[in-house]
């Protein structure tokens, strides 16, 4: 199970813990810009506690997401306040979300900080992680699904 902590205020994606965190993100544990990403993010204070959820692993976030019919190859889910943002919505809610401190947390900020802006940009972000699992030889979240 991977434990990172975003400035400090993390839960861990512990299927157990019935609290529910004030923001969850899904993500691709085997994809490595998605993990990268994860590892520099860096939220406000006012985000409160975030939860991260290997979309790979059993965990309960990851029925509720295929119930609403999201696919988790497509992009990742942003849970806050009960909504559940998929792709490039996700990625614009984060970006928001994210301190400007460092490099890359300025860089996806300007990029991703306008629905429009994600919306064009985040399918070609997504072509590029497909082609890369596959250049890894890493299946598809959706290929490991049974049944």
């Amino acid at each position: 199970m991977h434990r990172y902590y975003l400035m400090g205020m993390s839960k861990l994606s512990d299927p157990e813990n019935t609290e529910p965190a004030d923001l969850t993100i899904v993500y691709d544990g085997e994809c490595p810009f998605c993990t990268s990403y994860i590892r520099l993010v860096h939220l406000r204070e006012a985000v409160g506690s975030v939860e991260l959820v290997n979309a790979r692993q059993s965990h309960p976030v990851i029925d509720e997401v295929r119930a609403r019919n999201l696919d988790l190859d497509q992009g990742m889910v942003v849970r806050i306040q009960g909504e559940y943002l998929h792709g490039a919505a996700a990625m614009t809610a984060l970006s928001r979300l994210s301190t400007p401190t460092g490099f890359v947390n300025r860089a996806m900020r300007a990029v991703f900080r306008t629905p429009g802006r994600a919306a064009l940009l985040y399918p070609l972000m997504v072509r590029g992680r497909n082609m890369t699992l596959r250049l890894l030889g890493r299946k598809l979240i959706g290929d490991g699904r049974e049944g």
